[in-house]
C-alpha cells in the first residue's frame, strides 16, 4: 500500500458541480487512490451555483483570513469544506465574494466569457497553495486539472521552491478539451507575477489565451496527461515539444494512475 500524499486541484467535482468530464474524474480517482492507501486532499473553487445549504458547506475559520494578491489588489481568501456523500473524502472550497459568488461558472447570462477569469484563476491557484501551507500538509504530488490550475506548477517551481513543505513535490498537469476563445488583456503577465518570477518565464503566456494557459502549465509541470476526449487538441499537443503528453488507458486506469504516481514520486 502506498502512503503518498496527493493533492487534487480542479474547477469542479461531483456531486457539487459538473460542467465537463473534469467533475467525474476528480470524483472517482481520488477515492480510488484513497482506497489504495494514499492520503488525499481536494481543492476546488466555490462557484456561486454550488448550493451551500444543500451540500452542507461550512467555513473553516482557522484556514480563512489570508489576503491573496492579484495584481495591485488584495482579496480575502475564505475556505469552506464539505464531505462527499458515501465517501470518506472531504472537499475544500476556495471562496471570495468578488470572484466566486456569481450564479454561473465561467460565462455570464449572455454566454460571454468573464473578463476577469484570468484573475479568478490566479486567485484560485495562489489560494490553493496558501491553504495547503496553512494545513501544514506537504503533498508528494499535486495533480492539476484543466486550464484554471495552470499557474500552480509555475508557482511551486519559483515562488515556493524553497518552502520545505513543497521540497519534494511533483506536479501533474492534466489537459482537457475545455478550450475558450477569449483573449485576456495585456496586463495578465503583471497579475501572474510573484517573487522569483521573471518576464522570460512567462513567454508562453504572452498569447493570453487558452493555448497560453496550457503551454505554461505544461512547461513547469513534471508530467503531462491528456485526459478524456482530446483529439481536437492534437494541434496544440504538437506544439508542446518540451514534455511528453501521456495518456492513461480507461480500462485499468486506477492501477495505471497508482503506478504512475509512485513512479513519479520516486
Amino acid at each position: 500500500m502506498s502512503k503518498l500524499r496527493i493533492l487534487y486541484v480542479a474547477s469542479e467535482i461531483n456531486p457539487f458541480l459538473q460542467t465537463s468530464d473534469v467533475a467525474d474524474f476528480v470524483r472517482k480517482l481520488p477515492q480510488a487512490m484513497q482506497e489504495k492507501g494514499m492520503e488525499i486532499r481536494i481543492l476546488v473553487p466555490r462557484f456561486g451555483i454550488i448550493n451551500e445549504r444543500k451540500n452542507r458547506l461550512h467555513e473553516v475559520v482557522r484556514l480563512s483570513g489570508i489576503n491573496i494578491a492579484v495584481g495591485d489588489e488584495e482579496k480575502p481568501l475564505i475556505i469552506k469544506v464539505a464531505s462527499i456523500p458515501n465517501a470518506k473524502l472531504q472537499v475544500y472550497f476556495i471562496d471570495n465574494e468578488d470572484y466566486f459568488h456569481r450564479k454561473s461558472v465561467f460565462h455570464d447570462k449572455e454566454n460571454n466569457f468573464y473578463e476577469d477569469n484570468d484573475e479568478r484563476a490566479i486567485f484560485f491557484c495562489k489560494g490553493v497553495i496558501e491553504t495547503v501551507r496553512k494545513l501544514g500538509w506537504g503533498p508528494d504530488i499535486v495533480h492539476c486539472n484543466d486550464w484554471i490550475t495552470s499557474f500552480i506548477p509555475l508557482y511551486l517551481k519559483t515562488t515556493y521552491k524553497n518552502d520545505p513543505l513543497f521540497k519534494n513535490t511533483k506536479t501533474v498537469f492534466s489537459i482537457y478539451n475545455n478550450p475558450f476563445s477569449h483573449k485576456f488583456k495585456g496586463d495578465i503577465l503583471d497579475k501572474v507575477k510573484m517573487m522569483d518570477i521573471e518576464d522570460n518565464m512567462l513567454g508562453n503566456l504572452k498569447t493570453a489565451d487558452f493555448e497560453g494557459f496550457i503551454k505554461l502549465g505544461v512547461e513547469f509541470s513534471d508530467a503531462v496527461i491528456a485526459a478524456g476526449e482530446t483529439t481536437k487538441l492534437e494541434g496544440l499537443f504538437k506544439k508542446i515539444k518540451e514534455k511528453k503528453v501521456e495518456t492513461i488507458e480507461d480500462e485499468n486506469y486506477t492501477e495505471s494512475y497508482y503506478n504512475f504516481y509512485n513512479e513519479l514520486a520516486g
